[in-house]
């Protein structure tokens, strides 16, 4: 019949389509893989530059999974592929539960759509996270060659973990926790070894292992008490701030309280490290 032959034409026509889409992916992973690791740092930089983060992750994600430390640039481009990629997932996530609170005002009929769509950008964000955090716990930490390169990769698997805990419930919501607070307990024992007090890592741990204390724990006191006694080590030692690290500690200290929504205390500490970290800038500058 004629709807018979319109079907075997439309899943014709699907199957072509899927097939074509199956070998662009093929012949994208094999120029990849053809790719020294010079050119995959190179092709990394060009995808960060066009904005192609997805496509900045493949390429850096395979410099990766060479077993050679990365040096500060190439760990920084990993970091920027994989913030991005999820950034905007997160972005999005977010934005879809305030739709989703406002149509549960309505009562609308719509709230099967939005659950939907909600749950694909989930397992976006699932598939994302923990492609990181396995590249972390098989390649990047076995492999860390310093101290520094230690917290940075533990740190960022605590940033995953707590990525996941954001919109996990039940058992994954404790397993996610539970792994981000011994990630940033891990990274924190390093850092108050290992690094200098002003260390832009050291604060940027501090800051996040934080906000895990406040926003996942729900435990605000710990939260304004670890910052606290972060910033105020870095106060003790302010003129101990290495040059080639004066503007990333202070963008982090100085961006910290607009985007948190911590204790007064919190934020006032904050600002008097930004201000003092400021002074310093002057004065070396």
């Amino acid at each position: 019949s004629d709807v018979y032959k319109r079907q075997v034409s439309t899943q014709s026509t699907w199957g072509f389509q899927l097939n074509q889409i199956f070998q662009i992916l093929i012949q994208k992973s094999q120029q990849r893989m053809s790719l020294s690791r010079d050119q995959l740092i190179y092709m990394s930089r060009v995808a960060e530059q066009t904005e192609r983060f997805e496509d900045m992750l493949e390429y850096v994600k395979q410099v990766v999974q060479t077993n050679q430390p990365l040096s500060i640039e190439e760990r920084n481009l990993l970091s920027v592929a994989y913030k991005n990629s999820v950034g905007s997932r997160r972005t999005a996530w977010r934005a879809l539960c305030q739709i989703e609170q406002k149509e549960k005002v309505k009562e609308s009929q719509n709230l099967n759509l939005l659950t939907k769509f909600k749950t694909t950008i989930e397992k976006e964000l699932s598939d994302y996270c923990n492609d990181i955090l396995s590249l972390l716990d098989k390649n990047l930490i076995p492999n860390s060659s310093d101290s520094e390169s230690k917290v940075f990769y533990l740190k960022m698997k605590g940033d995953y973990y707590r990525y996941i805990s954001e919109y996990a419930a039940g058992e994954t919501h404790k397993k996610v926790a539970d792994g981000a607070n011994e990630s940033y307990k891990a990274a924190t024992d390093i850092a108050n070894k290992e690094l200098k007090t002003t260390h832009p890592i050291r604060l940027g741990l501090a800051l996040n292992y934080s906000v895990f204390y406040y926003e996942v724990l729900n435990d605000p006191t710990q939260a304004c008490n670890l910052a606290k006694q972060a910033f105020d080590d870095a106060i003790a030692d302010i003129e101990q701030l290495e040059e080639d690290q004066y503007k990333d500690s202070t963008t982090i200290m100085s961006v910290s309280y607009t985007h948190l929504t911590l204790p007064t205390i919190y934020s006032v500490q904050i600002s008097v490290v930004a201000v003092s970290l400021k002074k310093k800038n002057q004065l070396i500058s």
